[in-house]
């Protein structure tokens, strides 16, 4: 990977700028996150997950993006009022950024590197996608919202989940409780 996930900045949800390097020594799922998708209610999975193992040295990183149908719209303290109100999300939220295209943030575009192949389910997302004209030209682009990828302890990406696996898949514990290991 040409640039350390540790080192790409990024801001919290508040505004304040921050980095993964505040994490790390964590095993993390990095989520782009929307509040008006049909997966929205992956928030919940994702918490729960989130208080299942973060004792254990888990966390959950969600980056709100508009990038998908516009499902997206809310502002900064508006997506962090839904997420805690609607969901009671108290795992660290990001500011909104762009996931793909010529506007994807620098650390989408390391996790893309690093891991360009997200594991798929049999929910058929992707065909729904690509019969509405909606998958991505790159196969390697983010497919839509709540595509999970996670990061060892050590700022490596181990696993990329297509957003149609429900944070709490045995894929996906599966794989964290290995990370955690």
């Amino acid at each position: 990977m040409s640039r350390s996930l540790e080192s790409i900045p990024v801001q919290r949800i508040d505004g304040t700028e921050a980095s993964l390097a505040e994490h790390s020594g964590k095993v993390r799922l990095v989520v782009n996150v929307a509040s008006q998708c049909g997966l929205t209610p992956q928030y919940e999975g994702l918490q729960a997950l989130y208080d299942a193992y973060r004792e254990q040295g888990f966390e959950v990183l969600g980056f709100p993006a508009n990038d998908f149908k516009a499902q997206e719209p809310g502002t900064n303290e508006e997506i962090a009022q839904f997420c805690s109100g609607r969901f009671g999300v108290t795992f660290p939220m990001f500011a909104k950024i762009s996931v793909k295209g010529d506007t994807r943030h620098p650390l989408y575009d390391a996790l893309v590197e690093a891991q360009p192949q997200a594991t798929q389910q049999g929910t058929g997302l992707r065909d729904r996608l690509a019969a509405n004209g909606l998958t991505p030209e790159n196969p390697a682009e983010v497919l839509w919202n709540f595509e999970k990828f996670l990061v060892d302890r050590d700022g490596q990406v181990i696993g990329r989940f297509a957003p149609d696996i429900a944070p709490q898949d045995p894929l996906i514990t599966a794989a964290i409780e290995r990370a955690l290991a």
